[in-house]
Parts: C-alpha cells; sequence; structure tokens
C-alpha cells in the first residue's frame, strides 16, 4: 500500500533532494574557493575552478562508481536530462560574451531557468 503524503513536503522525490539541497550542499567548496579568484580578479581561474570540478566530478566519480556497481537512478527523469543539456548549451554563449558573466542579466537569465525548472519538479 502506497503511503500518503501528509504535506506537500512529504512528498519530495528524491530526485528534487538530490538536485537541489545535496547538489547546493557539494557545490559550496567550489563556490568557496572560486571566490578567491573572483575577488582578485581572476575569472578565469574561478570559472575553471567549477567547470572543472564539475566535468571530475561526472567523469570521475560517476565513472568510477558506476564501474564498481551499476547505477540506478529512478527519479532522474527525461526532462532532467534536458535540463541539464540545455543548462550547458546556454552557458557556452554566455561565457564568449567578454568571456566573463554578467551579474544582473546572465545572472538572473541562469537563476531564472532553474528556478522554472525546480517548479516544473515540484510536487503539484
Amino acid at each position: 500500500m502506497a503511503q500518503e503524503c501528509l504535506t506537500r513536503i512529504d512528498c519530495l522525490s528524491e530526485a528534487v533532494i538530490g538536485l537541489t539541497i545535496v547538489a547546493a550542499g557539494t557545490s559550496m567548496p567550489e563556490l568557496a574557493t572560486s571566490m578567491v579568484p573572483a575577488a582578485r580578479k581572476q575569472p578565469d581561474i574561478a570559472i575553471g575552478n567549477i567547470v572543472g570540478s564539475n566535468i571530475f566530478n561526472i567523469l570521475s566519480i560517476i565513472g568510477l562508481t558506476s564501474i564498481v556497481s551499476p547505477l540506478y537512478t529512478p527519479g532522474i527523469s527525461t526532462l532532467d536530462y534536458t535540463a541539464m543539456i540545455v543548462f550547458s548549451v546556454v552557458l557556452i554563449p554566455l561565457l564568449y560574451t567578454g568571456r566573463f558573466l554578467h551579474r544582473l542579466e546572465e545572472g538572473a537569465l541562469l537563476l531564472l531557468l532553474y528556478c522554472a525548472y525546480l517548479f516544473m519538479l515540484w510536487p503539484k
């Protein structure tokens, strides 16, 4: 028998929790490390640290984990993969507009897209 959700929070899937809370928690060290070069006006090092860390996590950590034991992600859907690809494609031209992100326009665009993605994932 399926357990009924008492509140909207009870209905959150593991994927929503993993794609928000866990992702934010694991990204904080990269953010803290990237703030120092950004404050010293070295945006290339800051962006390289974040992108390099994400690429390393995706290719090495997930790759090694899947060699040891096959990965099964029941909560990840085609929407999640599509959002990942869309965010990656949107980020490429943003980095080539002067090779840095403008805080207000481009940062707000990325934040708005992320909020729209979370809104689509949130239980109704």
